[in-house]
């Protein structure tokens, strides 16, 4: 009975074990699968503020040729 007793609570033991492992295990994985998320949707980010001060940059730039006043047309020519 004792003998049973023991192969009884080591089984649970491992059972335990094995059970831990696996949850760990997709911890890890939800872990590593969230960085990577967010690691990409950082990286979309930038992109976007990037594309976004380019066109800034080239509306400025296209504004600031605009700006010739009256004299400096006659001037130019």
């Amino acid at each position: 009975n004792n003998n049973n007793n023991n192969n009884n609570n080591n089984n649970n033991n491992n059972n335990n074990n094995n059970n831990n492992n696996n949850n760990n295990r997709k911890k890890k994985k939800k872990k590593k699968k969230n960085e990577k998320k967010k690691k990409n949707e950082k990286k979309k980010n930038e992109k976007k503020k990037k594309k976004k001060n380019e066109k800034k940059k080239k509306k400025k730039k296209k504004k600031k040729k605009k700006k010739l006043h009256c004299f400096t047309q006659w001037f130019l020519r």
